[in-house]
């Protein structure tokens, strides 16, 4: 038993000697970690610090991106709606100008192609239809035209005839035949004289005179017949036969003027209806014609010679890409790229650079690359154009992020980088020999003014600094800082929230005063003060819990006819207050 326990105490100790090496080992690494970074932190009590640098600083930002040929022919899906893969050409393929890459599915194109012709024979019937109606139209209008021309000349010469013709004979008849009653009436009247002197006589017998008298009376009336017509054809029969004619002519004028409109109508109904179906047989064809070329567009050939490389291999995907690697049985839409082909050696990075970082950047700043699959090589390059809007599809992933593409290019051949390899770009924007830094958390804004908190020996004391750029981690200082000063990582908020305070105090905010000292109350067990302490801040709420109810009103009207620049500034004091650590001076 005594052996036993001689083993347990010789095997604590031998853990406690490890343990100690252990110990001694990761200090050393620690030591060493941090004077090779070129800082050194210092304890003070329970605040940490960092002891004021100086010497080289670079000022860079560092984005993720995507290798691509700097040329290269993009090949896309034209087919409209979407597509089945039947041929796919492997990728990293070397492939020679003319060389089929894709084929895509056109059982339905060929279907549709059948259709569409018997769709274009008919069309092109009802076009010859068409066009031989309006030639018949044509004619028909002609020949109607001529007739009613032909009916209006017969009236007219019908009206002439009468006046000139017809009514002057039956006039001259109707005339004559009185003269003619007038002298049998005569030549009677003196037979009957003679036959009456006869009679006395006892030449002739009452019976034979008797008969002379008759044939007086029949001479008489022939007379007042033919007086009667001649007043029939002046007074009835010439009028209505006069405005016959005259209707007759109107008439034939009316229907010449009925059978040109009608003509000209019934030819521009055959001329519309021929454009519309020349227009549609047009359409027909072209629908054809399309879908031909689309039946064409379904095989897709090299353009030029090149290395075959699928658009989804080298498209930077992000979580919400629904983007199926290219692939036979695949289906694709239209106008989506499928193929890269690279025509040069000349290759670029795209990068997504933050709007944090955009006012830093600018084209022809200087690049350092380095590939994930080439570890251990650096490649140079230059910023060579920054996108004037935000990534678009960014955008509507995230609405509150705003990132810019940007374009690297390499240089040189670029032999040993190939399309979608992933890549860190390094886009330096400063590079400094001898500068004075500390790191960004440092600096907080007090009163609208850079600040960093310094030792003095006893405690930190705020003191104002000049700052320059920062590359997210070390900030230089231009002027306010010495190499070997100690500055506070960690600086009390409440120093900036006290100055704010007063700012507010002076402009009438009584309720933001009032909520920012109870929060300074809150944070006092936070962390100590060093200026602007709870007992200021308490003595400041007090004076406002003493004022009158007319002071009061008269600041809280100050307050509300602050303008908006005042407000946001009051709202900002109010929600740095509450975060545990500075935001650094490119706040």
């Amino acid at each position: 038993m005594q052996t036993n326990k001689s083993k347990f105490n010789f095997l604590r100790s031998k853990l406690w000697i490890l343990a100690a090496i252990v110990g001694v080992v990761l200090i050393g690494i620690a030591v060493v970690a941090f004077n090779g970074s070129g800082s050194r932190a210092v304890s003070m009590g329970e605040r940490p610090s960092f002891v004021v640098k100086r010497g080289p600083l670079r000022i860079s930002v560092t984005e993720s991106g995507t290798i691509q040929a700097r040329e290269q022919i993009i090949l896309k899906s034209e087919v409209e709606g979407r597509t089945t893969i039947l041929f796919l050409v492997d990728e990293g393929t070397r492939v020679e100008k003319g060389e089929l890459l894709v084929e895509l599915d056109s059982s339905q194109l060929l279907d549709n192609k059948i259709d569409r012709e018997i769709v274009v024979q008919n069309a092109e019937a009802a076009f010859i239809r068409s066009r031989e109606n309006l030639a018949v139209t044509e004619n028909q209008a002609r020949s109607d035209i001529d007739q009613a021309e032909l009916a209006l000349e017969f009236a007219k010469l019908d009206l002439k005839k009468y006046l000139e013709g017809e009514y002057q004979n039956k006039l001259k008849e109707r005339q004559s035949e009185i003269t003619l009653a007038k002298e049998e009436l005569q030549v009677a009247e003196e037979k009957h004289d003679w036959s009456e002197k006869l009679f006395e006589k006892e030449y002739i017998s009452r019976t034979e005179l008797q008969i002379d008298q008759l044939s007086v009376e029949k001479r008489r009336l022939d007379l007042e017949l033919s007086e009667n017509k001649l007043r029939l054809l002046e007074d009835f029969e010439h009028p209505r036969d006069l405005a016959q004619k005259e209707s007759d002519v109107r008439q034939a004028e009316m229907a010449l003027e009925r059978t040109n409109r009608k003509a000209k109508a019934d030819v521009v109904q055959a001329e519309a209806d021929l454009r519309a179906k020349e227009s549609e047989f047009e359409r027909q064809k072209d629908k054809l014609k399309k879908n031909e070329e689309q039946i064409e567009k379904t095989k897709i050939y090299a353009p030029a010679d090149g290395l075959v490389i699928y658009a989804t291999s080298a498209q930077t995907r992000h979580w919400r890409s629904n983007d199926e690697p290219l692939d036979e049985g695949r289906e694709v839409r239209e106008r989506e790229e499928l193929i890269y082909l690279p025509t040069a050696s000349a290759v670029k990075a795209e990068v997504k650079i933050h709007e944090s970082s955009l006012e830093k950047m600018r084209a022809g700043l200087p690049v350092r690359v380095t590939v994930d699959a080439l570890a251990g090589r650096t490649f140079t390059g230059s910023v060579a154009k920054i996108a004037p809007l935000p990534d678009a599809q960014m955008v509507w992933l995230n609405p509150d992020l705003k990132v810019y593409n940007a374009e690297i290019y390499l240089d040189g051949e670029g032999d040993y980088l190939r399309t979608g390899m992933s890549c860190s770009a390094e886009i330096i924007i400063e590079e400094y020999e001898d500068a004075t830094y500390i790191p960004v958390q440092a600096v907080i804004r007090v009163a609208g003014e850079p600040t960093a908190y310094v030792w003095d020996g006893r405690d930190f004391q705020p003191r104002t600094v000049a700052v320059g750029l920062d590359n997210n981690r070390m900030i230089r200082i231009l002027s306010g800082l010495k190499e070997g000063e100690v500055v506070l990582l960690a600086p009390p908020l409440g120093s900036g929230v006290v100055e704010e305070a007063r700012e507010v105090a002076s402009s009438g905010g009584e309720e933001e005063l009032i909520g920012r000292s109870e929060s300074a109350d809150q944070d006092e067990g936070a962390r100590p003060r060093t200026m602007g302490g709870p007992e200021e801040m308490q003595q400041m709420r007090k004076r406002f819990e003493n004022m009158s109810d007319e002071e009061r009103r008269q600041m809280r009207e100050r307050f509300e006819n602050m303008s908006d620049e005042e407000k946001e500034k009051l709202r900002q004091g109010r929600t740095r207050r509450g975060r545990p650590r500075g935001r650094g001076a490119g706040e």
